[in-house]
């Protein structure tokens, strides 16, 4: 029965998408959208950033893709059958899916790219992301090889996935850049460079057309794409925009028609000024520091993490620093995520002053003081609003302790590297966005040898709550072995959440076709022009 309502749901979709409203095709015009950071590369299987991901939904189509609304929609895959064990997904792919050159996309594709994701040769960011298909961990872990994944092709028409486990979230997991499908022969022709101007081969919307280091990836229509009907919007141009007050000028001045974020500074007065342009929703994220528990200073020390944590006022920060509608987070996995209630640290019910009296107490247990303050470097990206948020941290350190951090102010690849290294990192700035509606796309980053794992964090207790959670077919039960996993990690304090972010974007009156959504994915193809309002 699961089965065929998958496959019932897929087809009433996209019957239903003949009925849509007819789009206004405009070829004269480009979209002009600002991404943040400089995507670090556009291979699905190398990038590790969101704004890389941004770019990416508009060049490549997975197996299903979401809806402007946030539901997930047939992409590839035209339906798809799920066996009554839930460990089987059968999906079939539409007869007129095309590569940008011409050429068929393939079940075949699928499998060679999946492959390719979790082959370690490939050293993929995500490649643990889909773990829970066959033999993920062991080709990952180079004990067995990737051809051993849980992937078949029956014919070119239908893929067959097969799970190790449960996971009612898989199809929206499959949404993920990571899970995008490569052209073989375009990787086997260029190698590293294939995802290039020129070079590149893709299956979404678009194809890429320019890249200009440090300001803006153009993209144009891809004809061959099987809806390019209802694509309205024929170029687009993603502007990198590390500079969130510059970014907001070049809206004003009508450079850039939709922002990748909100400055605080500016909040207010968008509020009164421009409050239809200003999208402010929840999303699915968590600003957090994270730790490596490997570090000789805070690894050996569970006292001095919860210090550190304990000190930092997370309501001043979301009030008075980012002032954006943000919620301080006393937990990792954020609000909002289904069949979930996540627990808090510990300290979260303690007044101010009763947190610092414990955290001083903690630091004294750890062996610290103002006369023996320990060695720490905190480390995060180039950006004022990081700048802020990690300034006012210090800050609250050197009041609560009476010792100074040293920040280390990075070029964003450079974080990412060092953070993926796990070598020089202490503690580190960064955010998380959850790709799919579910405490698992938060949770996983700390399992015990996933690729993700940046915190070095090694927890039997932790594996094997996450462990039964995948194994639980009662959503009751897999709910409560999360929530345990999570409890956990926060006892152990190997990560600072600080706030809960909500998506902040301008959007131009005269752009239509955008819906706020908690995973904030917003594809070029579904939005149009409008009449100018501006």
């Amino acid at each position: 029965m699961f089965g065929v309502i998958a496959v019932l749901a897929a087809l009433v979709y996209a019957g239903c998408s003949s009925e849509a409203p007819e789009l206004k095709v405009d070829n004269s015009r480009v979209l002009e959208r600002a991404v943040g950071s400089e995507p670090e590369s556009l291979d699905p299987h190398l990038a590790k950033t969101s704004q890389a991901q941004i770019v990416q939904r508009d060049l490549f189509e997975g197996l299903v893709a979401y809806s402007p609304d946030g539901e997930v929609v047939p992409g590839v895959a035209l339906s798809w059958d799920i066996s009554d064990d839930g460990l089987t997904y059968t999906f079939t792919l539409r007869d007129n899916a095309r590569w940008s050159n011409g050429d068929p996309v393939t079940a075949e594709d699928f499998v060679f790219s999946l492959r390719r994701l979790v082959d370690p040769a490939t050293a993929s960011f995500y490649a643990e992301t889909l773990s829970v298909i066959e033999n993920t961990s062991a080709i990952v872990q180079g004990t067995m090889p990737p051809s051993a994944l849980g992937v078949a092709a029956p014919d070119d028409g239908t893929l067959v996935i097969t799970l190790e486990r449960r996971a009612p979230y898989l199809l929206s997991l499959l949404t993920h850049p990571a899970a995008m499908p490569v052209n073989e022969d375009n990787i086997r022709q260029h190698g590293e460079a294939f995802a290039r101007p020129g070079n590149l081969v893709s299956n979404g919307a678009y194809k890429l057309e320019k890249w200009e280091l440090g300001s803006v990836i153009e993209i144009s229509r891809n004809e061959q794409y099987w809806d390019n009907g209802g694509t309205a919007i024929s170029r687009v141009r993603h502007h990198v925009t590390p500079e969130p007050a510059s970014e907001l000028s070049r809206y004003r001045a009508d450079e850039i028609d939709i922002t990748s974020t909100v400055p605080g500074p500016a909040y207010q007065q968008l509020v009164q000024n421009r409050p239809d342009e200003l999208r402010i929703a929840p999303t699915l994220a968590v600003y957090f520091i994270g730790i490596n528990v490997k570090d000789p200073v805070l690894g050996g020390s569970r006292e001095l993490r919860e210090a550190l944590s304990m000190a930092i006022d997370r309501e001043a920060i979301v009030e008075q620093v980012v002032g954006r509608g943000e919620a301080p987070a006393y937990s990792f996995v954020p609000p909002g995520v289904a069949n979930y209630q996540a627990p808090s640290l510990s300290f979260q019910m303690l007044s101010p002053t009763a947190r610092l009296e414990r955290a001083e107490q903690l630091l004294r247990d750890a062996g610290y003081g103002p006369d023996n303050p320990p060695e720490i470097e905190l480390r995060y990206n180039t950006s004022a609003s990081h700048k802020a948020v990690m300034s006012a941290v210090a800050d609250m350190w050197k009041k609560a302790f009476d010792f100074e951090v040293t920040l280390i102010n990075e070029e964003f690849r450079v974080l990412v590297s060092n953070i993926q290294a796990k070598e020089i990192t202490q503690l580190f700035r960064l955010r998380w966005d959850g790709d799919y509606n579910d405490p698992h796309a938060f949770l996983y980053l700390f399992e015990s040898g996933n690729a993700s794992n940046m915190f070095n964090y090694e927890s039997d207790d932790f594996d094997r709550y996450l462990k039964q959670a995948g194994d639980a077919g009662d959503p009751a039960r897999r709910r409560s072995y999360n929530e345990e996993a999570e409890r956990e990690l926060l006892n152990d304090h190997v990560v600072i959440p600080i706030y809960f972010p909500v998506s902040k974007h301008l959007v131009s009156p005269d752009i239509g076709g955008w819906e706020d959504n908690v995973i904030d994915y917003h594809y070029s193809k579904d939005l149009e022009f409008l009449p100018a309002t501006r």
